[in-house]
């Protein structure tokens, strides 16, 4: 999606909170104990309290309101029976539309007790994130996004899930431009304003991609790695991107 007008930045603004707000007030109530179905439908409560509802659930009907993968799991964790426990890696991921306007948010954290290692890894990606956001703008190349998440993994003894990407949001849950986050030199499309897209770069200890598990939804990696995700929605301005999804 480009935005055309102020009542779009508005729209997106708004269900942008929306899910910043869902994830974080799941994040506060996971525990070891409780199943991912629990923590899903918890998540779905606050949204339609919000007047939102589940982006993924509406358009490819996924069975959950929202993605949660723990451990090994990578994307699309699928919302079931398993419980939580101490010192698992969650990924919780929410995607909703309100108004007609669609925002995406995913956030990787450890339930204690912590591991340093795990704690490293979800950091580290989270600041992977912001350093991709502080250098996007109109006029940028998209595979620039690509080369700073390489160059941060690096940097921080990481690898990168090159078979999942971040892309366009605004209207529907995937749009134009899907985002690869490796670097491909041959890639000359350009970053414009107004662009509303996703940055979610996906740092792993190991993987540098995933594989289908029997659900149909949920990826892993295939040496059963532990990988990070975090994920904000932005839209391309002249300076600065804005950043949507936060309280």
């Amino acid at each position: 999606m480009t935005v055309g007008s102020e009542k779009d930045v508005e729209g997106l603004k708004e269900i942008g909170r929306i899910v910043a707000q869902t994830m974080q007030e799941m994040k506060k109530a996971a525990r070891p104990g409780m199943t991912t179905k629990e923590l899903d439908e918890f998540g779905g409560q606050l949204l339609q309290s919000r007047g939102a509802v589940s982006a993924p659930k509406r358009d490819y009907q996924f069975p959950g309101y929202t993605c949660i993968s723990v451990n090994d799991e990578v994307a699309h964790g699928l919302p079931g029976e398993r419980k939580l426990a101490p010192g698992d890696l969650v990924n919780i991921d929410v995607c909703a539309e309100k108004d007609g306007y669609v925002a995406d948010t995913g956030h990787s954290f450890q339930l204690p007790p912590y591991d340093e290692a795990i704690v490293r890894l979800c950091d580290y990606t989270h600041e992977t994130m912001m350093k991709v956001i502080g250098a996007l703008k109109h006029g940028v190349k998209i595979n620039e996004v690509g080369r700073i998440v390489q160059r941060e993994a690096k940097r921080g003894g990481y690898k990168v899930i090159e078979d999942l990407c971040s892309h366009g949001v605004g209207r529907k849950v995937h749009e134009w431009p899907q985002i690869p986050s490796v670097y491909n030199k041959n890639d000359k499309r350009v970053l414009r304003e107004g662009l509303v897209i996703t940055i979610e770069p996906f740092l792993t200890t190991g993987a540098e991609h995933v594989v289908g598990t029997g659900d149909g939804w949920t990826l892993v990696t295939p040496d059963r790695t532990f990988a990070a995700q975090h994920e904000h929605t932005i839209i391309i301005t002249r300076d600065k991107p804005i950043i949507l999804t936060v309280a």
